[in-house]
């Protein structure tokens, strides 16, 4: 038993604010509650009635009842919330469904009627669900605490929706009953005063009954705790998660690098590696849990796509979104082709996708045969339904398939919508377009690949150098970066000129000089740095251009060679957050970043830069030195370390140059520092 059973396996339910006028709240919700088999208490403080079943407190129904509800559902105004939901704890009630608006979502008074709630809360340890919510459904457990018309029909099945918005809860129940999979919860936080996201995929992953969960989330203010409960959500079964934002760019941070990464991008970021699939709509998440709620792929790297088609057309607009989207659609091997050549016309396409000309009665064996090839983990399928040349549901249903299949079916509306329900009953996921379908096998290959990733080991933190409070100059960052194994130039701090110049005499040129001032992180736009100083004129030269300083710091050039930027932050929901990007412009025009949640595998930071956009000039593209991927990952890898030092807030490395032997070498390094007042306590460790 979880600590939210109270609240979505009641075995009595009250309504605060029930009604039998039509047209109110507490009308709907009583009727919708109708089906429940337990107890409905009725509570009207206004208007009691105990006659007709409606009673002034909470403690008078239970007494008439002889049972004290675990679940009041209130349908009261939002300044009467906080004093009905205290006096229904002390009745006995251990979880509240709060429906009203007017709380912080409102503003003003608002704000205070959500506070008088939440010390309710503390004071009591009565779970809320909401306020400001639509409710929630159990069609399993014939509970509808919502008052929208229709969802009292939705069918029960193994698909769990958790949304931020009780709209879209909803939304996402009817769409799925449209794609005939059934509902086993369906929760909309709203203001999410009590009972979060986290709470709900706990209890989640308790329920033999879920097979797949559709995570709908806007904000993320609980970090690590929301992450912790994915992954161990993932453990069972598969998580799609929708992260609305994408157009909010947010303050990431100070660095370069950080004010790239949107928040948005930081909570995708987060539940992505947390072993959730990710998709961009609410018709790709119903897509995508359908197909996931009835097929799981083992752990998989980069699972292979065996394409079986009826019609040539659709099947490449199928191939070609796959491959777009990087799904390894591979060539069969030739043992599998002479099979097909025995079965199929020979102007047909045998090397994948397999191009059946029309469907046939040979098409069962041809998908077993493509199912059966070494490279294939997936069979997808598609055909129009041409009774009259061969009963399609019939035959994908009787394919002995050594994979799991995706099915995708086209015809008359209601005939194609019978079938994708008969073979998704039959356990198969049926689509109705190539898009939809490509969706599905994405959807499967991806939860396999974040299996894979979430099997390798954490790099536990290193030791790291122990910092002094205050400000860190760049000489003193990159000491820090060395200790950690990292590369930085050879170079000379020099307290005036004459030091500067006995500096060049011992490094050789070319030397890169440097005002070394604590105060001025970005030096190049101060006219703080000179490059490509050979002689003793060239630097009395460069040091008249640059401004004063409390010191120098005197390089060896590095040779030239494509540059990144490697960065690690604190965000103030998730902790530390390492990124990676293109060095230049790339980063900022492009947006051309991955980001990960330190600390992380050595896996996750080896897979980094190949989602840049920019990455073939870093893997030897027209001749262009390839990076050693090890010392990157490295690279990668210490800076997470650096950043489980709480004392830590920031530090960048702009650019990481690629050197001619591949190893790269910080040019530019910035740490900052945490105040000392703000490193106990915080929400993101």
């Amino acid at each position: 038993m979880t600590a939210l059973e109270p609240l979505f396996a009641p075995r009595a339910i009250a309504v605060l604010g029930a009604s039998a006028t039509p047209g109110k709240l507490g009308a709907a919700m009583t009727d919708s509650l109708a089906s429940f088999p337990g107890p409905v208490l009725k509570v009207n403080a206004g208007r009691p009635d105990p006659d007709r079943g409606f009673f002034p407190t909470v403690a008078e129904a239970a007494a008439a009842h002889g049972i004290a509800p675990d679940l009041v559902v209130t349908c009261i105004p939002a300044a009467a919330t906080a004093g009905a939901v205290r006096d229904a704890a002390g009745a006995g009630a251990l979880a509240a469904l709060v429906c009203a608006g007017g709380f912080a979502e409102a503003g003003g008074d608002g704000a205070l009627h959500q506070q008088a709630l939440a010390e309710v809360v503390r004071d009591t340890g009565i779970r809320v669900l909401g306020p400001n919510t639509s409710g929630f459904l159990a069609p399993h457990r014939r509970l509808t605490a919502s008052f929208v018309p229709g969802v009292a029909d939705l069918e029960p099945g193994p698909v769990a929706v958790v949304a931020a918005s009780g709209g879209v809860n909803h939304a996402l129940a009817f769409a799925l009953a449209e794609a005939g999979v059934g509902l086993r919860l369906g929760i909309g936080l709203g203001n999410s005063l009590d009972v979060t996201q986290a709470d709900v995929l706990n209890h989640l992953a308790e329920d033999d009954g879920v097979r797949a969960v559709a995570l709908h989330v806007e904000t993320a203010a609980e970090g690590r705790r929301l992450t912790e409960a994915v992954r161990r959500l993932t453990d069972r079964v598969p998580v799609v998660a929708l992260v609305v934002g994408r157009s909010d760019i947010g303050d990431f941070a100070r660095s370069h690098t950080g004010a790239l990464a949107t928040s948005w991008r930081v909570t995708r970021t987060a539940l992505r590696q947390a072993g959730a699939v990710l998709v961009d709509d609410e018709r790709d998440l119903v897509d995508a849990v359908t197909a996931l709620s009835r097929v799981r792929l083992p752990a998989n790297p980069r699972p292979g796509i065996g394409v079986v088609t009826a019609q040539a057309g659709p099947g490449l607009l199928l191939t070609d979104d796959l491959r777009s989207h990087g799904i390894q659609v591979p060539p069969l091997v030739e043992r599998t082709v002479k099979e097909l050549r025995e079965l199929l016309p020979a102007l047909t396409y045998l090397n994948n996708p397999v191009d059946t000309g029309r469907p046939s009665p040979a098409l069962t064996q041809v998908v077993e045969r493509v199912s059966e090839d070494p490279g294939i983990d997936i069979t997808a399928v598609y055909g129009l339904l041409e009774p009259t040349a061969v009963d399609l549901p019939a035959v994908l249903a009787a394919a002995r398939t050594a994979t799991p299949l995706v099915a995708v079916v086209g015809g008359p509306v209601e005939q194609a919508r019978r079938t994708r329900r008969e073979l998704g009953e039959a356990g198969i996921p049926c689509a109705a377009t190539p898009a939809s379908g490509s969706v599905m096998v994405r959807a499967l290959v991806e939860d396999a690949a974040a299996r894979t990733r979430l099997e390798a080991d954490v790099v536990a933190a290193s030791d790291t150098p122990t910092l002094s409070p205050g400000p860190v100059d760049e000489h003193t960052a990159k000491d820090v970066l060395a200790d950690l194994g990292i590369r930085t130039p050879v170079r000379r701090v020099c307290a005036d000129p004459a030091a500067a110049h006995a500096a060049l005499d011992e490094l050789g040129g070319p030397v890169v000089v440097k005002i070394l001032d604590v105060e001025i992180l970005h030096k190049t736009e101060v006219g703080g740095v000179q490059v490509g100083i050979r002689t003793h004129e060239e630097l009395d030269g460069a040091l008249a251009r640059m401004p004063a300083s409390p010191a120098l710091l005197v390089e060896q050039m590095a040779p030239a060679g494509p540059e990144l930027i490697v960065g690690v932050r604190r965000d103030p929901v998730f902790g530390p957050v390492l990124a990676l990007g293109a060095g230049g412009t790339a980063a900022e025009i492009l947006g051309d970043v991955s980001l990960r949640l330190a600390p992380l595998s050595a896996h996750e930071a080896h897979a980094m830069l190949d989602e840049l956009a920019t990455r073939q000039m870093f893997l030897g593209a027209r001749g262009a030195t390839p990076v050693d991927r090890a010392r990157l990952t490295h690279v990668l890898l210490a800076l997470a370390s650096l950043a489980a030092d709480n004392a830590v807030a920031e530090c960048e490395i702009n650019p990481l140059r690629v050197l001619p032997d591949g190893d790269v070498v910080a040019l530019d390094a910035v740490l900052l520092l945490r105040d000392p007042r703000d490193q106990g306590g915080s929400n993101d460790t």
